[in-house]
């Protein structure tokens, strides 16, 4: 209290004082030419230019914001290409004058009256155009378009800061005011002190008396003194809906909410089967209550971000992110992740290494990256742009060695060995840098392209503000987007293209979700470009066929069906890298082995993770390829009306009761994992880039246009599936008949090719 009386007695002091307000610094910034305007900036890199790079569009809108509020005018986004969650997403943004375009013409409705209010559009064309390119792997944004010519005046300093676009508060601000409201502070005390923090003349504050008093007025809204009571009540009554929601809490002394964190029932089923690698998001506040918003995330088998979990902190410390964790990791029933992505937090490092010791924790590289422009830009000057193009691609070398001697040769090149960033960067390269992370599976949630889908997801929970009823909008925000079985169920109908004619492509775009089949089938068209060169029985060298050296190790050990290569791709993603896939080519192997189909980028419809009681194994194994065909057909057939999915359902309900009375095998049977062979693979159809669906049976393709496929309708108001039959008749052995009308045995040829459509 001595302090702060001793701090209002100085704003008093200083308020006395006199001082007038501002004067014009600009002066009449419209009668000058644009070359003038541009050259009085304070620093060149407040300059628009073609060719300049922003790590995102927020950023460079911050950017041109500035450079507008100094030359005198507001900016607003105008048009785009792309959208987002659509293709791409948005490749190219618009930044125009805040007075571009001209005023649209709202019809009225006879009776209602209209405010004659004047627009401030002018038509002028004043304008910044970015455009989305990825160098290296890593989206950036590019200036392509520049052009600073108004047909309107200017404002001066003292009046541009008056637009609406500059009447802004930072979180930081917010919450300085939030601490001066606490103690006591008036509207002009708080107004005052800010402004001899920020060195700036009185009155030239980026925001007005009236937007700290709306601001006030926000936070008394809220009744901060019920705040815990209103959660800790929502979450009880939740959890008496639905037992199997979660939350924890703790309370302070002065019964002022401390922690909470929760998870809801749908997470913590996606958490057992997607929970082996996550991000826990800790870089986002609710200002308004000044709070930590901690965020656990993680991808599906459909590369789908789905949700964990949320807490709410007070401080920001060690003990704060044990708590969080250790809570975390009750409601998952103890299970750790395997991996674990943060921000680069020295706080939750520390807690992260006591309460999960056995997960790998990393640092997401895109809150690295986006750090650079303001710890290098300066320093390295014309040299920056270089010298990030070679950080990537130190970042994405394959040994650690490499790594090691190319990092020392950048840092000589570059002279930043006093460099502090540089310094830290290289202490922490464990937690960053791919070298020392792919022995490590991350479900691809290190790559840059990642964070923009991962960013949009947290901003939907972001827009929850309402703490008292911040449960169920979190709730709302994060089911918004999850599809449902029969989304997912047409998703991989209606997406799945094979490009290769492989075998392999064939068998994978069977098991795998369309997600990771492509992920897949990415690495499946690149394989040809590489050469396979035997070692010995069991190790190959696979490299660029132009490469004379250099390449990766491939082990492989056919009759135990272990693979292994040195780039690590399967270990850090779970697919299956073009080495590999080259060595199984080159060395006549047509299908992939179980254990690198991994269950969690399955489709779960098509899974097959329990082994199967068999008396033949042959013969069983081809009762089970010719069901999972079946079951295939059933599901792509069955999806495409309401009715036709109500009538599927039914019926199979109807025959799982009909095989669970027959009795179970004994246990004298031998148990067998079921695997395809590679010579009699039945899978279901899938589409060709021609537009034709393939079955394959017997090693024999055959094709059916789409068309044919969907003719196939309800009969009697049920579906109805014929017993596929098999013909007996040598050198054909088709499915779909048997021999009484095979094609073959027409006019008696026995030597026709004895293909005929499915």
């Amino acid at each position: 209290m001595e302090i702060m009386s001793r701090l209002t007695n100085v704003v008093k002091e200083t308020s006395e004082s006199g001082m007038d307000s501002c004067p014009d610094d600009i002066g009449t910034v419209e009668e000058v030419p644009e070359d003038t305007i541009l050259s009085r900036q304070t620093s060149v890199n407040l300059v628009p230019f073609i060719g300049q790079r922003f790590v995102s569009q927020d950023a460079a809108y911050e950017f041109y914001c500035s450079f507008a509020k100094q030359c005198g005018f507001s900016i607003r986004r105008h048009r785009t290409r792309g959208k987002d969650g659509v293709g791409r997403g948005i490749t190219r943004r618009d930044f125009t004058c805040h007075r571009g375009g001209y005023p649209q013409i709202k019809a009225s409705d006879d009776g209602k009256l209209q405010r004659n209010r004047k627009s401030s559009r002018c038509g002028c064309q004043a304008y910044m155009r970015i455009v989305k390119r990825a160098d290296f792997d890593v989206p950036e944004w590019r200036i392509t378009g520049f052009s600073n010519i108004h047909n309107h005046e200017l404002l001066k300093s003292n009046e541009v800061q008056l637009l609406p676009a500059y009447c802004t508060m930072s979180a930081d601000e917010k919450s300085r005011i939030c601490m001066y409201a606490k103690a006591g502070m008036s509207v002009r005390q708080m107004l005052r002190l800010m402004e001899l923090e920020k060195g700036v003349k009185l009155g030239c504050l980026p925001f007005t008396e009236i937007d700290v008093r709306n601001l006030l007025q926000s936070f008394r809204n809220v009744n901060r003194d019920n705040d815990a009571i209103d959660l800790l009540e929502m979450c009880k009554c939740k959890k008496d809906n639905d037992p199997n929601f979660k939350y924890n809490f703790h309370i302070d002394a002065n019964k002022r909410l401390e922690q909470i964190a929760w998870s809801y029932a749908s997470s913590i089923q996606s958490y057992e089967a997607f929970g082996d690698s996550i991000i826990f998001d800790t870089t986002h506040r609710l200002d308004a209550y000044d709070m930590i918003l901690g965020i656990w995330i993680g991808v599906d088998n459909h590369g789908t971000n789905c949700f964990f979990g949320c807490v709410l902190l007070r401080d920001e410390n060690t003990e704060s992110f044990s708590w969080a964790l250790k809570t975390f990791l009750e409601f998952m029933d103890g299970k750790a992740p395997e991996t674990i992505l943060t921000d680069q937090n020295m706080w939750l490092k520390e807690a992260i290494s006591v309460e999960m010791p056995r997960t790998k924790h990393a640092f997401c590289i895109w809150h690295i990256i986006a750090k650079f422009s303001d710890w290098f830009s300066v320093p390295l000057g014309s040299q920056y742009d270089k010298w990030k193009a070679e950080f990537l691609r130190l970042y994405g070398l394959q040994s650690v060695e490499d790594f090691e001697v190319g990092w020392r040769d950048m840092v000589d090149a570059y002279g930043v060995h006093g460099n502090k960033h540089i310094i830290s960067l290289f202490a922490l390269r464990t937690f960053w840098a791919l070298p020392y992370l792919r022995c490590y599976f991350f479900a691809g949630m290190t790559s840059t392209f990642q964070s923009e889908s991962i960013n949009a997801y947290i901003q939907r929970v972001l827009s929850a503000q309402s703490l008292d009823n911040f449960v169920e909008q979190v709730a709302a925000a994060v089911e918004f987007k999850e599809p449902g079985p029969r989304q997912k169920m047409q998703r991989k109908v209606h997406k799945i293209s094979l490009k290769t004619g492989s075998p392999i492509e064939s068998h994978a775009a069977t098991v795998l979700t369309p997600y990771a089949f492509s992920k897949l089938q990415e690495e499946l068209v690149l394989a040809p470009q590489y050469a396979s060169l035997m070692v010995d029985e069991t190790y190959f060298i696979v490299r660029i066929h132009t490469d004379m050296d250099g390449g990766c190790k491939v082990i492989w050990i056919p009759h135990d069906e272990f693979i292994s290569c040195s780039c690590c791709l399967f270990e850090f993603s779970g697919i299956l890298c073009r080495h590999v896939l080259r060595v199984l080519s080159t060395n006549n192997c047509f299908h992939i082995p179980d254990r690198y189909l991994p269950v969690r980028w399955r489709d779960v419809s098509t899974s097959l993770t329990k082994p199967f009681q068999t008396f033949t194994s042959e013969e069983h194994a081809e009762k089970v390829q010719l069901l999972q065909s079946m079951v295939s057909t059933l599901l792509t057939e069955s999806v495409e009306t309401e009715e036709r999915l109500d009538v599927a359902c039914d019926q199979v309900a109807d025959v799982l009761s009909r095989i669970k009375e027959f009795p179970r095998p004994g246990h004298g049977c031998d148990d067998i994992g079921y695997n395809s062979p590679p010579d009699s693979l039945i899978l279901p159809e899938v589409e060709d880039s021609d537009g034709f669906v393939h079955g394959f049976a017997d090693g024999n393709s055959h094709e059916i246009t789409l068309g044919k496929m969907k003719e196939r309708r309800l009969r009697d108001g049920m579906n109805t599936f014929r017993k596929r039959r098999r013909c007996s008749v040598p050198c054909c052995g088709q499915y779909g008949h048997d021999a009484t009308d095979c094609p073959m045995m027409e006019g008696g040829d026995l030597n026709g090719d004895g293909l005929g459509f499915l």
